[in-house]
């Protein structure tokens, strides 16, 4: 193989071979078989079995390979790093789909973990497990209350996970270029993750604001434009962003966790980072069920401040009311980190930190097992047709 990934030049130009190729995206389909992805006419892709004569394979590698001589070579596509200017934008559109995916399919269960860290929960609001605060809100509130919201989050996803992929993989392939050349470095891909948290955080915080207000029981918003509107007259513009710097001192340890876990377990599972459904499937449920639960005390405070429940705030001292206190009670409100900390220790202990730390784990193993698949699933259907077309290219021009 040569540096990015080379396959002699008459397997790929056989017509046998590029039916197989294009077919696999544009007719066939795909099914999931064992450690490969197995197209209508029984072919395999992305596989890790070894290639058979006269049956070549499409292989996404990683890693670059020590260089062989090879007389004829044409270049193989390489879906984890793709070539110069074509990057970027198929890194935010994969990324952009897995999250909305991520964020709608999972919408229920996170209504379910807003409402289960609520500090003071009234009794309607008091649920013993995920399936039966589902049922309960269900069966009192209405078939489609669990999802009331999502399209705010909907919208603030896309963009926040399209600059999120895109920024992770640009850091994490150039620092590691500059730390470990050729091999995969944890200390690049967590601060990849770290920087890549700046800018998905930026985007989304105004939409967790106006979500979580709206998944609360007995939230008073008639609809989104309602929220944000009430938002804006009654605690101004700040408010969309009270929570910018818990959020970010939550998700910069928790993304850092996230990905170096998520890459370590690719490293054991998937070593020569082909592109395999199950191992991105178990790495990302594995990656963000331990990073949910190492940072729940902050998601509790995150939430508190974005819902800024009103038992809550009455719990805090006058003095301590930030902003408009002397003008009464009502205009009390929480901010800041240091604050909410106080706040929920006051309200429950040590204990209340832990709160919805079941729902949470419960959200976050399907919710990036989601995102990291369909991402590498896009990535690689993206990766492979923008390979095909430099072919066909390539070989107009031989002509």
């Amino acid at each position: 193989m040569e540096a990015d990934g080379f396959v002699p030049s008459s397997t790929l130009e056989s017509p046998a071979v590029e039916r197989r190729v294009t077919g696999t995206i544009a007719a066939t389909g795909f099914g999931i078989l064992g450690n490969s992805v197995l197209d209508a006419t029984g072919g395999f892709v992305g596989s890790f079995t070894p290639r058979m004569t006269g049956e070549p394979d499409f292989v996404s590698m990683l890693h670059r390979a020590t260089p062989e001589p090879s007389a004829s070579v044409e270049p193989e596509v390489d879906y984890e790093g793709l070539p110069q200017g074509a990057a970027s934008s198929t890194h935010m559109l994969a990324g952009a789909v897995a999250g909305i995916m991520e964020h709608c399919l999972m919408y229920p269960v996170d209504c379910v973990k807003t409402r289960m860290q609520s500090l003071h929960p009234e009794p309607g609001a008091r649920y013993r497990n995920v399936m039966d605060a589902l049922q309960q809100i269900v069966r009192t509130e209405g078939l489609w209350r669990p999802i009331r919201g999502v399209n705010v989050l909907a919208v603030g996803a896309g963009p926040a996970h399209a600059l999120y992929f895109a920024c992770y993989e640009k850091i994490k392939f150039s620092l590691s270029d500059a730390v470990h050349p050729g091999t995969n470095s944890h200390f690049a891909n967590g601060v990849a993750g770290c920087a890549a948290t700046v800018l998905h955080d930026a985007i989304m915080n105004p939409a967790e604001v106006v979500k979580q207000r709206m998944q609360m029981f007995n939230s008073p918003y008639r609809g989104v434009l309602d929220c944000m509107g009430s938002l804006l007259r009654q605690e101004g513009p700040a408010a969309f962003y009270r929570s910018y710097t818990t959020q970010l001192t939550m998700n910069v340890p928790f993304q850092a966790l996230h990905f170096m876990t998520y890459e370590y377990l690719q490293e054991l599972l998937n070593p020569h980072r082909q592109y395999n459904p199950s191992s991105h499937v178990v790495s990302g449920a594995l990656a963000g069920a331990l990073a949910a639960a190492t940072t729940t005390p902050l998601d509790v405070c995150k939430t508190l401040l974005n819902t800024q429940e009103a038992q809550a705030v009455h719990v805090i001292p006058a003095g301590a009311a930030t902003a408009a206190a002397a003008s009464g009670p009502e205009s009390r409100y929480i901010s800041g980190l240091s604050e909410a900390f106080r706040t929920v220790y006051r309200t429950g202990g040590v204990p209340a930190f832990f709160k919805g730390v079941q729902a949470r784990v419960i959200y976050q193993m399907p919710s990036t097992a989601i995102s990291w698949s369909v991402y590498e699933f896009f990535k690689y259907v993206i990766t492979k047709r923008q390979h095909e077309k430099r072919l066909r290219g390539d070989r107009d021009g031989d002509k």
